[in-house]
């Protein structure tokens, strides 16, 4: 599938902003279940960016406006391809202690992804929550499935009812939430159980051919979150709670890290001396079938 992807941020200031200087982990990254054919940045007011890729292997485009302006748009826009997502069938059957007891070799490189965060806090709750999904004899491919089943039937999808300054504990307690909040709950039990998992924030599928169900995803209109779990063979599976299935080739990956701090698509401050608001609009269309054939055609 080839999508086209559109990404829109827009900040208004109270009173006129005297500079601003800002983060975008926009760049979505060459996978093996997707390729970028095409993408872009673009700031308005105009101004240049740096670039680097932090510790979590994002590509950051860095800017700054020195300058004084009365809003900030930010616009990603993107071409991407997917195919079908495989998972690696003989370590899904392996078992949660096997698991374990594989990555012990690789734990330099897995530690950041079994610690708890300032965010992805661990505590009773997420300790119960493993040993009944992940306990040890448990295969991985089905203590997954039940996990992210349970997580979307445990708690209610409600935009507004958290902030980023709602600990887990409250999530726990109040069952709802949106899709970070539901990726960082699975963090919390997955890392108890000893199991390497990082947080993904991208992109899914806004407006489904009519062809089929023609459902659209729960939370397709912004920024999407969900999780990647590390298996035996190094390879990153993906589950979403908050759609209650197998990530599959209607997700483009953009960014990753421990949680949503570190994965988060727009960061930076300003000076000035009102306040600001923030709207976002996402969409991710899917060509049609008919184009991409008579493109391949002429090629």
């Amino acid at each position: 599938m080839e999508f086209e992807i559109t990404h829109t941020t827009l900040y208004k200031y109270g009173h006129a902003a005297e500079e601003a200087y800002g983060e975008a982990r926009l760049t979505p990254p060459n996978r093996p279940t997707q390729s970028v054919i095409s993408h872009k940045i673009i700031i308005d007011p105009d101004t240049p960016t740096t670039t680097y890729v932090d510790y979590y292997g994002n590509s950051v485009a860095f800017f700054s406006l020195p300058y004084r302006h009365k809003k900030l748009v930010v616009t990603n826009s993107a071409v991407v391809r997917t195919i079908p997502v495989e998972r690696p069938a003989g370590s899904m059957e392996l078992s949660v202690q096997e698991a374990r007891q594989i990555f012990h070799s690789s734990m330099p490189d897995i530690f950041d992804y079994l610690q708890p965060t300032h965010i992805v806090e661990t505590g009773k709750e997420s300790v119960q929550w493993a040993k009944k999904f992940l306990r040890g004899d448990a295969t991985l491919g089905e203590g997954l499935r039940q996990l992210n089943e349970a997580i979307h039937d445990s708690f209610d999808y409600k935009k507004g009812a958290t902030d980023n300054q709602t600990t887990l504990s409250a999530i726990w307690k109040q069952k709802k939430g949106v899709c970070q909040d539901f990726a960082h709950l699975g963090l919390s039990i997955l890392r108890t159980a000893g199991l390497p998992a990082r947080y993904v924030c991208g992109y899914i599928e806004t407006d489904p051919p009519k062809a089929g169900d023609g459902k659209a995803m729960t939370g397709a209109v912004a920024t999407h979150a969900w999780i990647e779990i590390l298996v035996p063979g190094m390879t990153w599976v993906a589950i979403d709670p908050t759609n209650r299935q197998w990530c599959d080739e209607r997700y483009v990956a953009v960014s990753f890290g421990r949680d949503s701090r570190d994965a988060t698509p727009l960061r930076g401050t300003f000076k000035g001396s009102g306040g600001q608001t923030m709207n976002v609009k996402v969409s991710m269309k899917r060509r049609a079938e008919k184009a991409l054939s008579a493109k391949a055609a002429k090629a």
